[in-house]
């Protein structure tokens, strides 16, 4: 057949590669979870301490993934790692939960928070068409974000070229406005005391819960219940700082991938932690840590009651009055739309590597005449768009974040067992301070992932049946050695 006598072209430089990590991980996470960050731990010293571990970690991990892709530059990124590790059931296991919810959970919810933005230039688009009960309703945002899949899909089947395009555009558009955001929300906020207020005491610690009866409960943190805070918070920044891994996919379509896949993680993870350490401290200069639910102002929300946790909106209503609702929706609906650009364009060549080696679809292991893997692209658009429809995307992205962090940290333990393993394999770049940045790594996420455990036990345990359900389905479409 023709379409396996394609093959994967080299056409993505490092500044394509370095604009899809950047892309990929900035979506609409830094304009929202930053208030139930506040509201965990009810420091500003200590909420940008979160910050800049999460980070620290996402930048260790990405040099440390640096080795993996210097090694292994093919298509399928860490699916590939995972297998060579362990073998093809963890890497099924892997590629399952990136099928099942990971990617395409994650492309759903960012579809969705596009198609929410856009309500707010096009209210129709909140038409609900119907409900079933109290606790489902479909509405035209779900039809804007399902469409909003197909087309992205759509062009990323024509070409790389046309992906990495549309990539580079929404990803230079969405790093100038943030920039932006930044710089007018010091000039404006450091004309006034809001920023030496948040930090008056600022290693002052407090949880605050806002009860069904509208009242608020203050709890002071200190000693072993900060440290679980803190830990059971992370998941919010570690989850808005994610999907950098993504350009390990498409690595038979970079060029130069054994310098430029390493160099690209390193970069754009680099970029991404900065400009999120300093839209947080935009926030802090702007608003007060504090607030109450009921104010009439954002300014009397402050960052911990931002109306439906919209850090970004209030940020941007205090520089520029009501206009900046718009401004701020206007941004969040680029940086969404390219984010899934770069989820959709590297997500399908997981599962073109997973089909070559007999784990999913057949029909996904061909590439089209632009030389790229179309029907793989279509299978995750249309879960994608199942799970739009079924409005559970989020509750799916929680369950999956923890299994997302196992996986992180099994890829990362992979370089222990291969450099004992296969000790002479070409590593045209080496994990940076091997041994002790990947150990460090694993330490601090594992014991994340414990904490995680015992503060959310339903939605790491559900995160971990996803996983287990792969068991008995790779037993099932396993390949006959």
């Amino acid at each position: 057949m023709q379409d396996e006598k394609q093959t994967f072209k080299r056409e993505l430089g490092l500044l394509n590669a370095t604009s899809l990590v950047a892309g990929s991980m900035i979506g609409s996470g830094i304009f929202i979870v930053t208030a139930a960050m506040a509201r965990d731990v009810g420091s500003a010293a200590w909420l940008l301490v979160i910050w800049l571990v999460t980070g620290l970690l996402t930048m260790s991990a990405a040099l440390s993934y640096g080795e993996l892709a210097g090694m292994m530059p093919n298509a399928g990124g860490q699916f590939v790692y995972i297998q060579r590790a362990y073998g093809k059931l963890m890497s099924f296991l892997y590629g399952w939960t990136v099928f099942t919810v990971i990617q395409t959970g994650v492309i759903a919810a960012v579809a969705v928070a596009f198609a929410n933005y856009s309500a707010v230039f096009f209210p129709v688009l909140e038409n609900k068409l119907f409900t079933i009960g109290d606790s489902y309703a479909f509405s035209n945002k779900q039809i804007l974000a399902m469409a909003s899949i197909v087309l992205l899909t759509y062009i990323n089947t024509k070409g790389v070229q046309s992906g990495k395009t549309i990539q580079l555009i929404f990803t230079i558009a969405k790093l100038f406005a943030l920039f932006a955001l930044i710089v007018l929300g010091l000039y404006v906020g450091l004309q006034t005391d809001v920023l030496s207020n948040n930090f008056s005491n600022m290693w002052e610690a407090s949880k605050t819960v806002l009860n069904q009866d509208g009242t608020v409960t203050v709890t002071k943190l200190a000693g072993i219940a900060l440290l679980g805070a803190m830990g059971a918070t992370i998941i919010n920044s570690l989850f808005s700082s994610d999907a950098w891994n993504n350009v390990t996919f498409i690595a038979g379509e970079i060029k130069d991938p054994k310098k430029n896949i390493p160099r690209s993680l390193f970069l754009g993870t680099l970029i991404v932690t900065i400009i999120y350490i300093l839209a947080n401290i935009a926030y802090l200069a702007l608003l007060p840590m504090n607030g109450t639910p009921i104010g009439e102002s954002v300014v009397n929300n402050g960052i911990m009651f931002a109306a439906q946790d919209r850090v970004g909106a209030a940020a941007a209503n205090v520089i520029m009055g009501n206009i900046g609702v718009f401004v701020m929706a206007g941004l969040i609906m680029v940086s969404t739309f390219g984010c899934n650009s770069g989820l959709i364009l590297s997500g399908g060549r997981l599962f073109y590597a997973m089909s070559k080696d007999g784990l999913f679809f057949k029909e996904a292991s061909h590439l089209n005449r632009n030389n790229v893997p179309a029907k793989a692209l279509w299978f995750q658009c249309i879960w994608a768009c199942v799970l739009c429809i079924s409005g559970k995307y989020g509750d799916l992205l929680t369950y999956s974040t923890f299994a997302s962090l196992l996986f992180y940290i099994l890829t990362i333990y992979g370089i222990f067992i291969l450099r004992k393993k296969e000790p002479n394999a070409e590593r045209p770049y080496k994990a940076f301070g091997y041994p002790i940045i990947p150990a460090i790594y694993i330490v601090i996420t594992s014991l994340i992932c414990i904490t995680l455990l015992i503060y959310d036990t339903k939605s790491t345990g559900l995160g971990l049946f996803i996983v287990g359900l792969g068991i008995p389905v790779y037993s099932f479409i396993k390949p006959k050695e």
